[in-house]
Parts: structure tokens; sequence; C-alpha cells
């Protein structure tokens, strides 16, 4: 019976953690002023790293503000800059003005990559006299260049968003250079097994593609020397330059997706073939640890990550991927040695009407979340805004569904506490 009692109670608990939920990109969606900073928290993955966090603020800056500084720099830089601006605490308007002592120091995500020396990932906030809070570098003589301008979200105490007047800059924040600066993506693929590939994507001229889009974001997906050998592959021979071109472009998209990303993402991935909606794209489905590519016309899996570095990720796979627009019934092969003869058996009645097998069907695609799934935590704007459209429809049945369910069983849980 005691079992039975605390079921209600657990639920209960359960939907209310998910209620508390929040998502930044949703929230600053509402705002179009904070656009390049979602799309740089986006793109960075930075996004999915503050979904995932319990207690967090974001001091977001307006687009004037911060493309003042994104627009000159990689983006591992930016992202490193963002990340000093993701503060691991809860401030909101009453506590930055509650400040014991009138200054403290917040620890910021910046400080959790591990390139931080000393105070450089922290943020320093003082209360300033005339009501204003500034804010700014924790390193040494490091000046309060930002003031806090006004207060975006808050949904206690798991996040708060709120406007600061100019970017935070730690000492020598702006000075790395971009990973891909000095790296030699070709004699990475190559020592990983990927010879075949490597020798490809250079003698047709790709490299220099890879190499230019990796600075704002590029992840490869290199076949592996046997993934060339195995039967089915088709033979390049048969293709054109620009086809042979499009299936190399097929294999790397222009985003930065570490494996956290990919395990999270539900849509179609276009890639550098993509000339359109629904053209050259892929989805990637997880089970576990593992996870597969769709083509719709083959999969293939993630066998292993070569490098992992804002702003590019490369990874090995089993197969060689084929597009639908290249290979929609079947790919012509390689030509393979014709196998030994062997006697032929003697001949047996043949069944009257038996049907020819049908060619096996390509594996599906991983499954798409439906457009309009509802955000994890709307803005204030869009609370007040009226359902017009698909997408609001489904935020008001999902309130409502939930409202009911959370009623329901909070009845449960009191009428089962007083038997």
């Amino acid at each position: 019976m005691a079992a039975h009692s605390h079921l209600p109670l657990l639920l209960l608990l359960s939907l209310l953690a998910v209620v508390s939920a929040h998502n930044i990109t949703d929230i600053l969606a509402a705002d179009p002023q904070y656009s390049d900073f979602n799309n740089f928290l986006t793109q960075t993955r930075l996004a999915d790293e503050i979904n995932t966090r319990q207690t967090i603020t974001v001091l977001v800056l307006n687009n004037a503000a911060f493309s003042a500084v994104a627009d000159k720099h990689p983006l591992s830089v930016v992202k490193n800059l963002l990340s000093l601006h993701i503060l691991l605490d809860y401030f909101d308007n009453t506590k930055l003005h509650q400040i014991t002592n009138g200054t403290t120091l917040s620890t910021t995500l910046y400080q959790t990559t591990g390139t931080a020396n000393g105070n450089v990932g922290s943020v320093n906030i003082t209360d300033l006299k005339g009501g204003k809070v500034g804010f700014g570098s924790a390193a040494s003589g490091s000046k309060l260049d930002s003031t806090y301008t006004k207060s975006v979200k808050q949904i206690p105490y798991n996040i708060s968003v709120i406007e600061i007047s100019a970017p935070i800059i730690a000492p020598g924040i702006l000075a790395a250079p971009p990973p891909s600066a000095n790296l030699n993506i070709t004699a990475l693929i190559e020592k990983a097994g990927c010879k075949t590939f490597a020798s490809l994507i250079s003698t047709n001229g790709l490299i220099k593609t890879f190499q230019s889009t990796a600075d704002k974001g590029l992840t490869i997906f290199a076949p592996n020397d046997e993934a060339f050998k195995a039967r089915g592959v088709p033979d390049l021979s048969k293709l054109t330059n620009a086809e042979v071109v499009s299936l190399l472009q097929y294999h790397a998209t222009p985003k930065y997706l570490p494996v956290g990303s990919l395990k999270t993402t539900k849509d179609a991935i276009n890639t550098l073939a993509s000339n359109g909606a629904g053209k050259y794209d892929f989805t990637v489905s997880t089970a576990g640890d593992s996870l597969t590519i769709h083509t719709g016309v083959d999969s293939s899996r993630i066998a292993d990550t070569i490098l992992d570095s804002t702003p590019l990720s490369i990874y090995s796979v089993d197969s060689v991927l084929l597009p639908p627009e290249l290979f929609a019934k079947s790919p012509s092969p390689a030509p393979a040695p014709e196998p030994a003869s062997a006697p032929s058996p003697s001949p047996g009645p043949t069944p009257a009407e038996a049907p020819s097998p049908l060619p096996a069907s390509p594996p599906a695609p991983a499954g798409e979340t439906p457009d309009g799934a509802p955000a994890d935590a709307p803005s204030t704007a869009a609370e007040r805004s009226t359902s017009t459209g698909k997408n609001d429809g489904v935020h008001v049945k999902a309130s409502a569904v939930l409202t009911v369910t959370v009623t329901a069983l909070s009845a449960l849980l009191i009428s089962t506490t007083f038997m």
C-alpha cells in the first residue's frame, strides 16, 4: 500500500521537472534583436549545453553589440567569447541589486574548457552607484566595460536571460587562432585509415573547399578504405566529374556537429552538395552509443571520431554514403572477378505463376520530429500572443494536456495521503 501511495508523487514530480525545462533557442527567438547571438549559440552547439544545465544565466547582447566583435573572428573564437557570457549561477534583477558586499565573481562555461587560466574564465559583477550593475572580466586589471540593461526572461531558479550593454572581453580570448589554421585535414583522414577518400578529395579539389569552410563550421564523414572495396560500391569511372564531386560533397556538412549534437538531431542534415530543400541530405538515428547515417539508399555506422575541435569534426564511417539524387535505383557496382563455374543443376518442374522476387527496398531514413513541437520555455512575448497557426495549436494542446494531467495527479496525491 505504501509503495502505491508514493507513485502519484513520483509522477507529479517528473511532470514538474518537464515543466521547469528550458530552451534558450526558443527564448531568444521571440525577439529578433538577439538573432545573431542566438544563431551563434546554435552554430557553436552552446545552446545544447545551456539546455542541459539546471541553474544558469545567459548575458545576452543585441545584434549591434554582438556583431561588432563576432564578425571579425572565426567560430572557435566566437565560441570562447559566448562561453564567457554564460554564468553557472542564477542572477535576476533582484539578485543583481542585492549582491553581498556589492561585488561577486561568477564562474562561466569558458572556465570549464580548461583553457582559461586563473580568473580569466570568471566574470566580475559589481553593484555600482545609481542603481547600475557593471560586468567585466575577473582577470586582474580588467575594467567593468559592460552594464546591466534589462531582464529578458526568467524561469526561477532554473535559467535567467538578461541583456548587457557590451561584450565582456577577457585577456587573450580574441587572440586564439582557428583550429584549422595549421591543420592538415588530408593527413588526419589518411592516418585514420581513409586513404582512398583522402586521395579523392585531393584530386577533385575538395580539400580546398573543406579547408575554407572549416573556419565557420564543418563536419566530415570519411569512409574507410574497406568501404570502397565493399560489394555494391559504385564504379566511380561511370560517373561524370560533376557527379563525383557531388558524391564527395555529400560526405560533409557545413556545420559543426559533435557527437552530442548528432545524437539529438532529428531533422534531415544538409550537406555541401545540397542545392535546395530535401536535396542531398540524410538523417541520423541513435541506438545507445551507436550512430547510423541513413541516406535513403544505404546506411552507414559512424565508426570512430577522428577529430572534434570546434568548429571542425571528422568521423570515419563504415560505408560510402550514396545519395538518392545519384543512385535512386541502384549504383553501378565496380567490376568484380567472375565466380568459379559450377555444374548446372538438373532442370526441375517450374511452379506455375511463381512471382519473381522483388529487389530489396533501401532502409528507410530515421524518423523526423514533426514540425511544431512545443517549446520547452516559451518567451513572455510568445505567451501573450494569439495562436493562429498549426504550430500554435500544438502548443495549446500540449499545455492543456499537461494542465489536466498535473491537476488529476495532484488530486490523486491528496486523496491518497488522507486515506
